[in-house]
C-alpha cells in the first residue's frame, strides 16, 4: 500500500532545511548534494499533492455547475485526463521510499557460463541499459568494457547519474535469461544463455568504511574500450582486488591512471559499504537484493525470441510480447512492477 503522509513530508522537508544551514554542511561535497537532491525530491512531492488536490476541487465545483450547464460538464470531461495523469506522476514518484532510492548507481553486466553466446548476451543488456539511460534523461559513463573473446563483453561497469537512479534500477539485480535461434550456431538452434546484472548504490558518505593498503592488489594493464576505443599505448588502466573479501574494481576510462585508480577506489568503498549494510541487518536485502548463481532457475527476468516472443519477469508477473522494445531500452514497466511490489511488502 502507498501512504502519503504530508505532515512526515513536512517535517522531512524541515528537517533537511536545518541541515543546510549547520556550519561546514559543503565540506563533504557528495553528502551535501545528496541533502539538496532529498529535499527538492520532499518539495517535489508536497508541490504534486498541493497540485492534484487544487485540481480535484476546481473539478469538483465544475461538476455542480455542469448539472446546469452542458458547457460546464464537458469542461470537466475534458480535464480529467490530466488530473489522473498528475495522480499516476505522484503514485510513482511515492514508490521511491527507500532509504538510498534517490542515489546515483554503478550497474555491471557479467556473462554466465556459455562462451560467446552469453558475452553477446551480455552486450545485449549493456546496450539495453545504455539506451534506457537515453530514454530516461540520464547520465552514463562507461566505467569500464572488457571485450569478450569472439563478440560481446566479459564485464562492463557503467555509472549512471540521474534523480531515482539506484530506486529505478536496484530491482534489476540478478540473473536474466535469453533464448532465442543463435547466430553463432551454424545449426541455427535454439540456445538458452544467461548473464547477471549488479546494482550498486553510490553512497554519499562512507566514512564508515576504512582500507587497509596492505589489503589492496593493484593491477595496470592497456585500456581497451567497448569496440576497441581509446586504446592506450601506456598501462593506465586500474584494477583493484580487496584481498579480505575479493571484490574486484576496475577502471579504463581517464588516460591517467591516478585518476582511474581515484574512481577504482570509489567504487571499492561503495561495494564495501554495501557489504557492511549486509552484515548489519538482514532486511537489507531488500536494498542490496540477493547473490544468484547465474544458472537456470534462478533468473529474475526472461527475454524470449523464439519460438514466440515475450519478457517476463519472474517476481512480479510482469510480462510483454515487444522483446526488440524491451531491448531499446523500454523497461519502465518492469521497474514500476518492482516497485510495487516492494510497496506491498514482497520485495526480494
Amino acid at each position: 500500500m502507498i501512504l502519503f503522509d504530508l505532515d512526515r513530508l513536512n517535517k522531512e522537508i524541515a528537517d533537511l532545511e536545518e541541515q543546510q544551514n549547520v556550519e561546514g554542511f559543503w565540506e563533504n561535497q557528495k553528502a551535501a548534494v545528496a541533502v539538496v537532491n532529498q529535499l527538492s525530491d520532499a518539495k517535489k512531492r508536497v508541490e504534486s499533492y498541493q497540485t492534484i488536490r487544487q485540481d480535484y476541487q476546481d473539478l469538483t465545483d465544475l461538476l455542480e455547475l455542469a448539472a446546469e450547464d452542458q458547457d460546464m460538464f464537458h469542461l470537466a470531461v475534458s480535464l480529467v485526463p490530466d488530473l489522473e495523469k498528475k495522480i499516476t506522476d505522484l503514485r510513482n514518484l511515492l514508490l521511491f521510499s527507500g532509504e538510498y532510492d534517490s542515489l546515483n548507481c554503478v550497474l555491471e553486466v557479467h556473462p554466465g557460463a556459455g562462451g560467446t553466446e552469453a558475452q553477446d548476451w551480455a552486450d545485449m543488456l549493456f546496450r539495453m541499459y545504455g539506451r534506457f539511460c537515453e530514454r530516461e534523461g540520464f547520465k552514463y559513463q562507461v566505467l569500464d568494457y572488457e571485450n569478450g573473446d569472439e563478440a560481446g563483453l566479459k564485464s562492463a561497469t557503467i555509472k549512471i547519474t540521474g534523480v531515482h537512479a539506484y530506486g529505478l534500477l536496484k530491482g534489476e539485480k540478478g540473473v536474466h535469461r535469453l533464448v532465442r535461434i543463435s547466430p553463432f550456431d551454424a545449426s541455427a538452434r535454439r540456445h538458452t544463455s544467461f548473464a547477471s546484472v549488479n546494482v550498486v548504490p553510490e553512497f554519499a558518505d562512507v566514512s564508515e568504511v576504512e582500507i587497509d593498503p596492505k589489503d589492496l592488489r593493484v593491477d595496470t594493464f592497456r585500456s581497451g574500450g567497448a569496440g576497441g576505443q581509446n586504446v592506450n599505448k601506456v598501462s593506465s588502466a586500474v584494477r583493484i582486488t580487496h584481498l579480505p573479501t575479493g571484490i574486484v574494481v576496475q577502471c579504463e576510462i581517464e588516460r591517467s591512471q591516478l585518476m582511474n585508480k581515484a574512481t577504482c577506489m570509489e567504487m571499492l568503498k561503495n561495494k564495501l559499504m554495501q557489504k557492511k549494510l549486509e552484515e548489519r541487518e538482514a532486511q537489507m536485502k531488500s536494498i542490496v537484493g540477493e547473490q544468484k548463481n547465474i544458472e537456470w532457475g534462478s533468473q529474475i527476468r526472461s527475454y524470449v525470441f523464439c519460438p514466440y516472443t515475450m519478457v517476463k519477469d519472474h517476481r512480479t508477473g510482469e510480462e510483454t510480447a515487444d522483446v526488440n522494445g524491451v531491448m531499446d531500452g523500454n523497461i519502465e514497466r518492469f521497474l514500476y512492477a518492482y516497485l510495487e511490489m516492494e510497496s506491498r511488502g514482497n520485495g526480494k
